[in-house]
């Protein structure tokens, strides 16, 4: 029986928004499954010490400071990555943010940090990997979307809007590149454990309420993150096209 390789070996990934949260456990996944890793972030300290964890699983680690939201820091990673001879065979947008306002409330500066930190940025940066695995031959783009592009949740209409828009682009970038050998996909997380999430998750009334719409009656683990990433960027997904996976504990199947 053919069993699709899993392993990420010879593969060189980048990852927004790696120093903390979901992006630094993918990126330290990536490197235990064998890929060379890019790491971007605004805070070179963080990024130092998801380094060195990459760097403890044998593999090797690049960083670039950058912030996401100005596109000529993101032409300058693409600039050095090309100036390093570093062949990128996978992106993943993960850098992103909330700022939790009622649509009545909402302001121009909210609008533009939200919509610059989690769509404007997940383009471009596509936009410039797209280019260049047009050129390979192949590659993958893997974008961190969330359950509140489908479902009307609390979040809020700004970012729930981003969130929607990752899985619509997600599936015309698919649609587009899919000739080139470039598999477009995006990953729809529910509630996880992670540092933006810490305060939220204190509230008991609030945790009750999101444990109430999850049928495995828990948050996510980044390690339950983790898998399907690694996934979606491995050979094993190479049919996998324009498609979001809701990694969710079942949340999506009815609703909040």
């Amino acid at each position: 029986m053919y069993l699709p390789s899993f392993s990420l070996k010879g593969k060189t990934a980048l990852v927004t928004g790696a120093g903390r949260g979901i992006g630094r456990a993918i990126a330290i996944g990536f490197a235990e499954a064998g890929a060379d890793v890019v790491v971007v972030s605004r805070t070179q300290a963080d990024l130092v010490e998801v380094a060195e964890q990459i760097q403890n699983a044998g593999r090797k680690a690049f960083i670039f400071e950058a912030d996401v939201t100005n596109k000529h820091h993101i032409e300058t990673v693409f600039e050095k990555l090309d100036s390093e001879h570093i062949r990128l065979d996978i992106l993943v947008n993960n850098a992103g943010m909330n700022i939790r306002s009622k649509a009545l409330d909402v302001t121009d500066d909210e609008w533009d940090t939200i919509m610059n930190t989690n769509l404007r940025s997940a383009f471009w940066f596509s936009q410039k990997a797209g280019e260049r695995m047009k050129e390979y031959g192949g590659g993958k783009i893997l974008t961190i979307s969330s359950v509140a592009g489908t479902v009307a949740l609390r979040t809020g209409v700004v970012y729930a809007s981003t969130k929607a828009a990752i899985i619509q682009m997600t599936k015309n970038l698919a649609l587009e590149w899919g000739q080139y050998n470039i598999n477009v996909n995006s990953i729809g997380p529910w509630y996880f454990n992670t540092p933006l999430t810490e305060k939220l998750l204190a509230d008991q009334d609030y945790l009750n309420d999101i444990l109430s719409v999850t049928p495995q009656k828990r948050v996510g683990e980044l390690p339950d993150l983790v898998g399907p990433a690694v996934f979606l960027a491995s050979e094993a997904a190479s049919y996998v096209n324009g498609q979001t996976l809701f990694v969710d504990g079942g949340m999506t199947i009815q609703g909040f």
